[in-house]
């Protein structure tokens, strides 16, 4: 099996690379030509390491290209954290990424579908099904969405594998992990999924390692019950 991380170089797609390096699995991995990566990787036998000067300028055929010999797709890229990763370009770092992968994914026309993993966030409902709100996480939602664009980028990323892809896309299969609020730790501990949010993640946000984030996407991307589980669906995950 052959994944292509994108976002393979932020805090848990680089664990996610490890987690199936380690598993045997082979890998190709996008990061941006000035990325600091593990010196590692350059000597495994199962990577294949792609720069990009800027990967927000990817076109169609290219990405066809490196998804080419690909089984599967992991998409762990985000905004960073300062007032340029914040408010500046591009806005729709994850959602115009997630279009890209789709459709190099369907230039390809490959014989069985891709599986297609989007890390995203517990601050996403879920529209296909019913996650009630109450009026005052609405109103605060409505000034996000205002105020911070990477919180819309992450809805209109989710809302195109919804919407546009579906449940019964000839090329793709996907799953959208919704972690709530991210902590670093060490080792993968106890966690549990659900299939929408069991707490408020803008009045009483959970924890999740960005290390069982990557567990649980490892899952996804390799074990066939897991997947099915989960397919066209948006879990949450929470460390216990």
């Amino acid at each position: 099996m052959t994944t292509l991380i994108v976002g393979a170089s932020g805090a848990t797609g680089k664990l996610l690379a490890d987690r199936l390096l380690n598993a045997g699995q082979h890998l190709k991995v996008i990061v941006r030509r000035t990325s600091r990566i593990p010196d590692y990787w350059q000597d495994a036998q199962n990577i294949t390491i792609i720069r990009e000067d800027n990967i927000t300028m990817i076109d169609a055929d290219t990405i066809a290209g490196y998804l080419a010999d690909c089984d599967a797709v992991a998409l762990c890229l985000g905004h960073t954290l300062s007032w340029k990763g914040i408010y500046g370009k591009p806005r729709k770092l994850v959602a115009d990424m997630v279009q890209l992968l789709c459709s190099g994914i369907i230039k390809n026309t490959p014989g069985k579908p891709l599986r297609f993993i989007l890390m995203n966030t517990a601050g996403n409902s879920n529209g296909d099904i019913s996650e009630p709100l109450s009026r005052k996480e609405k109103w605060v939602l409505a000034l996000l969405r205002l105020l911070l664009p990477p919180h819309t980028d992450n809805e209109k990323a989710a809302d195109y594998l919804r919407t546009v892809i579906g449940q019964d896309h000839r090329f793709i299969e996907w799953a959208v992990v919704r972690p709530d609020n991210l902590i670093d730790e060490s080792n993968v501990s106890a966690y549990s999924v659900h299939k929408s949010p069991v707490r408020s993640a803008l009045f009483d946000a959970g924890k999740t390692s960005r290390i069982n984030v990557a567990s649980f996407i490892q899952d996804l991307l390799t074990d066939e019950t897991t997947f099915r589980k989960w397919k066209g669906q948006m879990p949450v995950i929470y460390n216990d």
